[in-house]
């Protein structure tokens, strides 16, 4: 991995120990616990690229690496062997280096291209979003790709406009998962999950992965 990996302190805490709510899939997993480190820095915060990777993987290739993410050897009972991961193997996010902050986001994630040892990616961004029963009102003229700065201005200001954290995932195999939380829902019983909820940013993830 070209980017910086995080100290201990700086990275999402690993499976079991945030808090986070259980999940069945791994992918699921990782993103819950990505939103539960991000939601323990506070809204308003940078937009934030992960690379997943095998924990198992991880713990053989990059043992230090590994230590300093709190990645013990030792299983629950001690016997150092950890317990056979509910549905897959265990992925560990790690977090890149900091996005630009005046690049496009599409345009940034064009650019990425993950060494063998990744086995997904995953991107935490905040975002401002309608209720689908006002989005009839959005002006034609906006809808335009050209005044798609317009358009967030427009979003904004509406009243009923609702921010959210979206937390998006997508592994080379094709597997993809989204993990949403509003902010005026700010809990972790509250988070959303489901592999179609953020059709677009899935995709630009999953072509990271191409060619």
């Amino acid at each position: 991995m070209d980017n910086t990996s995080p100290d201990a302190s700086d990275a999402p805490a690993t499976a079991g120990d945030s808090g986070t709510p259980l999940a069945a899939r791994p992918l699921t997993r990782a993103l819950l616990e990505i939103d539960a480190y991000a939601s323990g820095l506070g809204w308003d915060g940078p937009a934030r690229l992960f690379a997943l990777v095998d924990t198992e993987r991880l713990r053989t290739e990059e043992p230090e690496l590994a230590e300093r993410l709190g990645l013990e050897k030792d299983g629950p009972d001690g016997s150092g062997h950890a317990a056979p991961p509910v549905g897959g193997p265990s992925l560990t996010p790690i977090e890149q280096d900091e996005l630009p902050p005046d690049a496009p986001l599409d345009e940034f994630l064009a650019g990425i291209a993950w060494p063998d040892a990744v086995a997904g990616c995953a991107l935490c961004v905040e975002r401002l979003m309608l209720p689908p029963s006002v989005e009839s009102e959005i002006p034609d003229e906006l809808r335009r790709e050209e005044n798609i700065d317009a358009l967030a201005r427009w979003v904004a200001e509406h009243p009923q406009r609702q921010e959210v954290r979206m937390t998006v995932g997508v592994l080379r195999g094709g597997e993809r998962e989204s993990a949403l939380r509003l902010r005026s829902r700010d809990a972790e019983t509250e988070v959303v999950t489901g592999p179609d909820l953020v059709p677009g940013l899935t995709e630009a993830l999953a072509a990271t992965f191409e060619g």
